[in-house]
């Protein structure tokens, strides 16, 4: 690596829940610079999830990340020639990250209803520990776990 690592920004909270995580989260929600749709999206979503289980939008959303978020993944290590698949456990920041990747990309990949409603899904479903998100984690650690006997390269 050269130079200087690039300093974090602060993320200012989101105008209507004020909470971080979920202005981060309309932010990976965004394309091409639409934040205003993008806010349309996770608040209606949120409202959803809110009507259907009862529970305060904010707390079933951070129910649902903290579900899908990994504890470990595995790394490519190359040594002596050979690429291994190293596990390591996952930071707290690059958690998060994956958690709303992965969220998104299964609502993303459903077909045939509004964004909203499929983001509210994908919620809900996180939350039961159950949906493509969770199976996404699951998939992330039955990987690490076939390759702990790698662990040492760490």
């Amino acid at each position: 690596m050269h130079g200087k690592q690039a300093q974090k920004r602060k993320i200012k909270p989101d105008s209507k829940y004020k909470n971080v995580a979920v202005a981060k989260f309309i932010n990976y929600v965004m394309e091409r610079g639409k934040k205003s749709v993008a806010q349309k999206i996770v608040y209606g979503a949120l409202e959803k999830v809110g009507e259907k289980t009862g529970k305060n939008p904010i707390e079933a959303f951070d129910l649902a990340i903290r579900n899908v978020s990994p504890v470990v993944e595995v790394k490519s290590r190359r040594v002596g020639g050979a690429n291994y698949q190293v596990p390591v456990e996952v930071r707290g920041e690059r958690k998060m990250a994956l958690a709303y990747r992965w969220l998104l990309e299964a609502a993303r990949n459903k077909k045939g209803k509004p964004m909203i409603e499929k983001l509210a899904t994908e919620i809900i479903s996180a939350i039961n520990n159950e949906g493509d998100a969770i199976k996404k984690k699951q998939d992330v650690h039955r990987m690490a776990e076939a390759n702990r006997a790698f662990a040492h390269f760490a």
